[in-house]
């Protein structure tokens, strides 16, 4: 049987990728909100993700604020779907 992939297999980064699966690019504040997180768990949680390439981060400025904002790569998604898949199969659904 097929193994659930670990990166994705918690709770706040797979929060995080599966609201990336329904956006183009989201800001940091906007996930910040969506999930509940802490800005330090967040940011590291964003980070593993990226090391991993599911997602890609923009920072920028935006009326000389810093913006951050993210979105999910290719493999983000090829690796959301095999965990979607392997989940389903492992509930016989």
């Amino acid at each position: 049987m097929k193994k659930l992939n670990p990166l994705l297999h918690q709770e706040l980064r797979l929060s995080i990728i599966s609201f990336l699966a329904n956006v183009e690019w989201v800001e940091f504040n906007k996930l910040l909100e969506a999930t509940s997180a802490s800005k330090g768990n967040l940011s590291v949680q964003l980070k593993k993700l990226e090391t991993a390439d599911y997602i890609e981060i923009e920072k920028s400025f935006k009326n000389n604020y810093p913006l951050t904002r993210c979105r999910m790569t290719e493999l983000g998604r090829d690796e959301l779907e095999s965990y979607i898949q392997t989940l389903k199969s492992m509930l016989d659904i």
